[in-house]
């Protein structure tokens, strides 16, 4: 082939390599392009995907609230709630909800329903000797809550005022006032997560493997196949109830004189052969402590004094705070209460198990001799009011899930809510058998993850 005097054969070769070469670079640019924004757009679907099911799983979540504060409208719906309904795997939409609450008797089962706060031990009311007998209660600390929630600036032996709080690396004065939540109890000398929460930081309330393999992982543990907790599940700042009885009627003081309704009650319960005897050993007892001393030393029987018990109180106040229900308390906190021992903490179980005369604090003075009945009697109630919820959702994706802990109260009119906490920080608790199931699209059973 011939090339033309001018050269123009020559540059037409280099000019058709010329495009060749640009064409192949625009195309290489042009699939880089395409590869990164399909990877962006990939990125961008993940993200509004992960997204979306974190907004469902926090309706989820709120649904859960919303659903618990209706049912407890009234007692009896909030015994349901906590002992007889499982609150496992609800579904709400496309996603699901959980109650969880600790296994105080099995370590190694989850748990549902709500907890009863007023089967705990209030920080704010209990004596020294109480919260001495918590599990993994310090004297140190012990002394250093009554410091913080009391009004003076009196120093307990071994307790912490002022003095100790303003020399702190990050200072702050001693509060004086009673806790409004359990985790201001860390800001106490002599607390911490050790002793707080043990081994169960993330509260699920049953042996996880991290928490079964010494210093392998967070947190630190004795590995002995047990869940050492703290006393966390044990105590509570939110017991309180109306000093009225059952009907919402304020009741009778039977410390004052001048009221002549205890008269009134007393002659349509006893016999009118035993009322001026009865009346008679009440002038002589007063000032009674409690109603079971009471019910000792006004010589009443059993019968009547169950017929009584709800209508009578020794306080004016208008609420009690702080009184642990003996209907549903554990028997780490009943061990709490004053001068019982593990033989009498065994007998009220066992007569509380047979779920028969539980409406009052009478059938205590049924278990307990009188000494004892007395001693526990300023502190014990068999009512309750205040339940918190451990609720754990996710969305029907198994793409996210929240967790939160709330506090509800159904004292009066519709239950509200006292406290409200993520907890989502602290890892999922549940079995990793949920969210795979969720994850290759089949829907749930109750039994999933127990």
């Amino acid at each position: 082939m011939k090339i033309c005097e001018d050269g123009q054969f020559e540059c037409s070769c280099q000019s058709k390599g010329t495009v060749l070469i640009v064409t192949i670079w625009v195309v290489l640019v042009l699939a880089g392009l395409t590869l990164v924004f399909a990877r962006s757009t990939r990125v961008s679907a993940i993200l509004s995907a992960n997204y979306s099911a974190s907004l469902q799983a926090e309706c989820v979540a709120e649904g859960a609230r919303q659903y618990l504060v209706a049912q407890m409208e009234t007692d009896e719906q909030a015994k349901v709630l906590t002992n007889a309904t499982p609150y496992e795997a609800m579904p709400v939409g496309q996603g699901y909800f959980w109650v969880l609450r600790s296994n105080l008797e099995d370590d190694h089962q989850l748990d549902y329903g709500l907890t009863d706060e007023a089967g705990k031990i209030n920080l704010n009311s209990a004596s020294l000797e109480m919260l001495l007998k918590l599990p993994g209660m310090t004297a140190e600390l012990a002394a250093s809550i009554i410091d913080w929630r009391d009004e003076d600036n009196e120093l307990s032996p071994g307790g912490a005022e002022n003095e100790y709080y303003l020399l702190l690396p990050e200072a702050y004065n001693c509060k004086n006032a009673p806790l409004e939540t359990i985790e201001e109890i860390l800001l106490i000398k002599g607390a911490s997560d050790e002793l707080l929460y043990g081994e169960d930081r993330n509260l699920n309330g049953i042996l996880d493997e991290n928490e079964n393999d010494a210093d392998a992982s967070d947190p630190p543990d004795n590995r002995n196949s047990r869940l050492e907790g703290g006393f966390y599940d044990y105590v509570t700042v939110y017991s309180i109830e109306a000093n009225v009885d059952g009907t919402g009627n304020k009741r009778i003081n039977i410390n004052d004189v001048q009221n002549p309704e205890l008269a009134t009650v007393l002659r349509q319960v006893v016999t009118s052969d035993r009322y001026f005897q009865i009346m008679d050993s009440i002038r002589t007892g007063r000032p009674f402590r409690n109603i079971l001393e009471f019910y000792f030393k006004a010589g009443l029987t059993a019968e009547e004094f169950k017929q009584l018990a709800d209508r009578l109180t020794t306080s004016d106040e208008p609420t009690v705070a702080g009184l642990v229900n003996v209907n549903t308390a554990s028997k780490e906190v009943l061990l709490c209460l004053p001068g019982l021992e593990e033989s009498d903490v065994k007998a009220l179980l066992t007569r509380r198990d047979t779920g028969e005369g539980l409406e009052s604090i009478a059938w205590v003075a049924e278990v307990l001799d009188s000494d004892k009945a007395i001693a526990v009697g300023n502190y014990i109630t068999s009512r309750s009011f205040q339940y918190s919820a451990d609720i754990v959702s996710i969305s029907g994706n198994g793409r996210a899930y929240k967790r939160y802990k709330a506090v509800i109260d159904a004292r009066e009119g519709t239950p509200r809510i006292l406290y409200w906490k993520s907890l989502t920080h602290l890892g999922w608790p549940l079995s990793g058998d949920v969210v795979e199931e969720l994850r290759s699209g089949r829907p749930l059973t109750a039994a999933v993850g127990t």
